[in-house]
């Protein structure tokens, strides 16, 4: 059709013949954040060890991955601390660019959101007192008092793993994990339960008080940052866990973990199916 002929047509028909003509445009989120030379995350900085205050400065585990992979991106980091409840739909709304809280995947979330690689592992284990010899794993605690946050995703990890032994867990219900490691340690409990992450930490923070039982019990995940589920998002998503993957080659996600976990963990390179 000639430029002549569709001027001489109805507005409003020839607004969607131009339309239909036009070309696409495809945004590209990391070209955009490069353009800007700065990455914006929201994150809740209340979850120790991976986001937390200290003297009104940030710090955490993710606080230390991030700033790594800004080094990758050639970025600067702009952390944005939020309400948990006002983080994912702020990131939906376009808000900011990526959240750098750790997230459980599940097979929801998964559809949802477009997931990196994992960043850290988030299972659960047991926790006994320093020197208690008569806990040599998982298996030891049947017939034994553990203390687990009431209404936690761990004390039901506690109870289905707690059917599997010969004789059942008995389990205490606490409103924190704080009254959980303090009765650990003298002696009022024979173990606590929580992730991974949040016993290794505990056990990092009291070397002389608290010890990681091996290997961890339950249902095996893992934690990841996310971003929306948009092409426009898909090359951001990429770039950050190809950061993450030289980050394990080159040593310094094992120094990371070994600074906030007190051990390494060995993170596989692609989310895994949670299978729930």
């Amino acid at each position: 059709m000639r430029i002549e002929t569709l001027m001489q047509l109805p507005a409003a028909t020839a607004l969607a013949l131009g339309l239909a003509f036009a070309v696409p445009a495809h945004a590209d989120t990391l070209a955009e954040v490069q353009e800007a030379g700065k990455l914006v995350v929201a994150t809740e900085m209340q979850f120790p060890p991976f986001d937390f205050m200290v003297n009104g400065e940030y710090t955490g585990v993710d606080k230390d991955l991030l700033d790594e992979v800004g080094k990758e991106l050639g970025v600067e980091m702009e952390y944005v601390d939020l309400p948990w409840t006002s983080v994912l739909p702020g990131l939906e709304a376009g808000k900011y660019d990526f959240v750098g809280a750790p997230l459980n995947a599940s097979q929801a979330r998964l559809e949802r959101y477009a997931f990196s690689s994992p960043i850290a592992y988030s299972g659960n284990a047991f926790v006994k007192r320093k020197g208690n010899d008569e806990i040599t794993g998982p298996e030891s605690l049947a017939g034994k008092t553990v203390g687990v946050i009431k209404a936690s995703s761990t004390l039901k990890q506690v109870t289905a793993y707690s059917e599997t032994l010969p004789e059942p867990i008995e389990v205490r219900e606490y409103s924190d994990m704080l009254g959980v490691y303090a009765d650990v340690a003298n002696g009022r409990i024979d173990a606590g339960a929580s992730s991974v992450p949040n016993v290794s930490y505990a056990s990092v923070q009291r070397p002389d008080q608290l010890e990681v039982v091996q290997p961890p019990f339950g249902q095996p995940n893992y934690y990841g940052w996310v971003t929306r589920k948009d092409p426009a998002d898909a090359s951001l998503i990429e770039a950050i866990s190809a950061a993450l993957e030289t980050m394990k080659e080159d040593g310094r996600m094992a120094e990371i973990q070994m600074k906030w976990f007190g051990q390494t963990e060995d993170l596989p390179d692609t989310m895994p199916d949670p299978g729930f």
